[in-house]
């Protein structure tokens, strides 16, 4: 692949299946063309704005409308990467109708190519509608910042055998759904690599 050729979800599947895949965040213009230009394979544009750019203490107060803006921002740069968009807290947390409304606006008006949202099992119903609609999903979980008062603040997850063992199911199962990937945050290597295992067999 030349460096100045868009690089695609397909692409994205192939890579990861053949050692993996470069992603780093991104909130605006500059930043993106730096990434771009460094051939990063994947631009997330997440809610961690909330705390890296707009200074709270957590992702929850990071609107739709703020989403759409710095998404909008990144995909300006016309970046070589896939821009995967994050799904603020409250924007797929009610019901399926609103969720697939705000996913389609951060591909309309944003020009994410991508949507990444938080969470497992309680998620299935909403990934299947979003994806049903032509709309790639990048799952996340173990640390899902927006549970962050549910859980008790910023920690690692999964080092109880009965929620490692849930996260492994979930993950399989979003697998299944068809997310392309699958973010992992702050969870024991050991458990990473048993997810990784399991995919793999999935696929033999």
């Amino acid at each position: 692949m030349l460096l100045s050729e868009k690089k695609t979800i397909p692409y994205i599947r192939k890579k990861k299946s053949e050692g993996g895949i470069t992603a780093l965040t991104a909130y605006d213009y500059p930043t993106t063309k730096i990434l771009s230009d460094a051939g990063i394979d994947l631009i997330l544009v997440g809610d961690s704005l909330g705390m890296v750019l707009q200074g709270s203490d957590n992702t929850l107060g990071v609107t739709m409308d703020q989403m759409v803006y710095h998404t909008s921002m990144v995909s300006g740069a016309e970046p070589v990467p896939v821009i995967v968009a994050d799904m603020p807290f409250g924007s797929y947390h009610s019901d399926i109708k609103s969720g697939i409304n705000n996913a389609i606006r951060l591909i309309k008006e944003g020009g994410a190519e991508a949507i990444k949202l938080e969470g497992g099992r309680k998620r299935f119903d909403m990934i299947r509608a979003i994806l049903n609609c032509d709309i790639p999903v990048l799952g996340h979980l173990g640390l899902t910042p927006q549970s962050v008062n549910s859980i008790g603040g910023f920690k690692v997850q999964g080092k109880i055998r009965q929620k490692a063992a849930e996260i492994i199911e979930d993950a399989i199962e979003l697998e299944k759904l068809g997310v392309f990937a699958i973010v992992l945050e702050s969870v024991p290597a050991e458990l990473a690599e048993k997810i990784e295992k399991a995919g793999a067999t999935m696929k033999t």
